[in-house]
């Protein structure tokens, strides 16, 4: 990580997951209060008390969607990397991806988030079109003391029968924490892909809608996006239960 990417990843202010055995111990709940990349908030943690009775309770409301598939792209030993375009085309994308522990709410640190994507065109590296390098748009990131992982990417690209996604990995400890898939609102990839080199493939296939993964808990997956000078800043707050 050069100089600049180390003040971001250190000065940005936070905003980051659960794994699906995580879930059932705590009955599969969902806080309706989370919103689209947002977290909620505690309310009288202390008398509700922390853990799976908070969340039981409603107190602790830090517990994220439910889990979603790998997926067939996923490529062991990624690089611990923040920027992982490698110089492939595409409208800038940041992504700020915070983990929290379920139980408290409280940043996790050193929590290694994995993630990987498509590029531009809809295509995996290592797979396809792509076979010919098994690193671009893959790498991980470690949470700083904020639970804060940041990385630099480009906008993804879509491939028939999915919707535009991003694959995501939450290691700790040696164990996986959280497996799932972090999604886009459908009105901002319609204008993200009025521009090259988007504009230059025909209209994606699938929406968020229609997508079958996306359907199950997608919506609780959503990133908060923000247009930046260049490209978009894509946020969210993931809540894990440690082991």
């Amino acid at each position: 990580m050069d100089e600049g990417e180390r003040d971001e990843f250190e000065q940005v202010e936070p905003d980051g997951l659960t794994r699906r055995g995580s879930l059932l111990r705590l009955g599969g709940l969902v806080a309706a209060a989370i919103g689209a990349g947002g977290l909620a908030k505690v309310a009288d943690s202390d008398a509700a008390g922390e853990g799976p009775a908070g969340v039981a309770s409603g107190a602790v409301t830090c517990v994220l969607t439910p889990e979603q598939t790998e997926g067939p792209y996923y490529i062991d030993g990624e690089r611990v990397r923040g920027n992982i375009t490698e110089g492939r085309p595409g409208t800038p994308l940041t992504l700020r991806l915070k983990v929290v522990n379920a139980s408290t709410c409280k940043p996790i640190r050193g929590a290694a988030v994995d993630i990987w994507h498509a590029d531009a065109a809809g295509v995996y590296s290592g797979f396809g079109a792509g076979a010919s390098s098994r690193t671009f748009m893959r790498g991980i990131q470690r949470t700083n003391a904020q639970g804060l992982a940041i990385f630099r990417t480009v906008y993804p690209g879509w491939y028939p029968g999915r919707t535009v996604h991003i694959h995501v990995k939450v290691h700790l400890g040696g164990d996986v924490l959280h497996t799932g898939q972090l999604y886009f609102p459908d009105a901002v990839t319609d204008s993200a892909y009025r521009i090259a080199p988007y504009r230059s493939r025909p209209a994606r296939s699938t929406r968020n809608s229609s997508d079958a993964i996306f359907r199950n808990g997608g919506g609780k997956s959503l990133l908060a996006l923000r247009k930046a000078a260049t490209g978009y800043v894509g946020s969210i707050s993931m809540g894990v239960v440690r082991r």
